[in-house]
């Protein structure tokens, strides 16, 4: 049967033609791009990117498949995926499912065949903008439903990606070979947190529970803590505003690490406003510069907020900056055990030159026991 038309419609009126794979769904959703070579299902499933429509910049997406391991999450978390070119004969041994048959099982739609160099220009030279994806309509009827839905940073995001309960991280001891009596108490504040920052956790001997969004201090208190680190989620930081609290009155009572949308949370509470960036910064190759070292870090990164140092308190200092644009990558705090990143240090995709910052955790969490 052959592949049915189907039409990406940005709110500008711009229209991009391909052919629809996967679920032939409608959908609508913040339009954005990575530029990451591998890891699409990891990208699928990562929650920082519910809400939007994925467009990959390389220019074949599916040819290794999809397998029951490399998910970031329970489920498929974009809006929709749009590819240059969609394999459906994938190769590698551990491959159970096209990526077809993967987003078609979840209710996600996908658009092949689109000119995804000329989308990501579009986007680098306007910004992200909203985008509707149909098979049924015309462009005059995607638009008018596309106008009709709210815009990304109108949503609290957090809310559909998080858990409503606590819950401890199953995989803590069987997964990775740890003896049961973990040596570390880690609390994840989940905003929408990756299954590989639990996952690296556990390697390093920590015993995790994540908590809702909303979690207060005295919630989180109670769980004796080593360790609190607050999550990557999607969306817009001013919606975690009842976070920016819970942070404050955590300092000093643990150390604290804040991952991407948790840094933006650090960032808030030690008086910075955050930002919207043009394009956002997504894909596995980003260089990011550490101050006081100078050592540049190659880096995987998934966000469209970043944090304006300008508002520091004189307490916090800028760690890391992004060698592209000069944007605050990280934060310390200068007297106490807390600090944040921007990018996403458990990878999934991306390289691994940066999982030393959960060493980095643990040895704030050993020297503070160890007084």
């Amino acid at each position: 049967m052959p592949a049915r038309p189907a039409q990406l419609v940005l709110e500008d009126g711009t229209v991009f033609r391909g052919e629809s794979f996967g679920a032939d769904v409608a959908a609508t959703g913040e339009v954005v791009f990575s530029t990451a070579m591998t890891g699409y299902q990891e990208m699928l499933t990562d929650p920082s990117f519910a809400g939007q429509v994925l467009v990959l910049t390389y220019p074949l997406a599916g040819n290794y498949g999809i397998n029951a391991e490399d998910v970031e999450s329970k489920r498929i978390q974009v809006a929709g995926l749009v590819v240059h070119e969609a394999c459906d004969a994938p190769s590698h041994w551990r491959s159970e499912r096209t990526l077809g048959e993967y987003l078609a099982s979840e209710n996600v739609p996908g658009i092949a065949g689109v000119d995804t160099r000329a989308l990501t220009r579009k986007l680098r030279d306007a910004g992200v903008m909203m985008g509707a994806m149909t098979a049924d309509e015309t462009p005059e009827q995607a638009l008018a439903r596309l106008r009709s839905a709210p815009r990304y940073g109108e949503v609290d995001l957090v809310r559909g990606v998080s858990t409503d309960e606590p819950y401890e991280w199953e995989s803590t001891a069987a997964d990775v070979g740890l003896k049961p009596d973990l040596q570390r108490n880690v609390v994840v504040v989940d905003d929408g947190v990756k299954y590989n920052i639990m996952r690296l956790l556990a390697e390093r001997g920590c015993r995790v529970t994540a908590l809702p969004p909303d979690a207060d201090a005295e919630t989180i208190l109670a769980l004796s803590p080593d360790g609190i680190l607050f999550s990557p989620g999607p969306g817009d930081p001013k919606f975690l505003d009842y976070q920016v609290a819970t942070v404050r009155s955590l300092i000093g009572k643990a150390p604290i690490l804040g991952i991407c949308l948790g840094h933006q949370v650090l960032g808030r509470a030690f008086g910075a406003e955050t930002f919207k960036l043009k394009f956002g910064h997504r894909g596995a190759n980003h260089p990011v510069q550490d101050v006081a070292t100078g050592r540049v870090h190659i880096t995987a990164q998934n966000h469209g907020y970043a944090v304006d140092p300008d508002g520091l308190s004189s307490d916090i200092e800028v760690s890391q900056i992004h060698l592209n644009d000069g944007t605050c990558e990280g934060l310390r705090h200068r007297s106490e055990p807390v600090i944040s990143i921007q990018y996403h240090s458990e990878a999934s995709p991306g390289p691994l030159d940066n999982v030393y910052v959960f060493d980095r955790f643990v040895e704030m969490m050993d020297r503070v026991d160890g007084g």
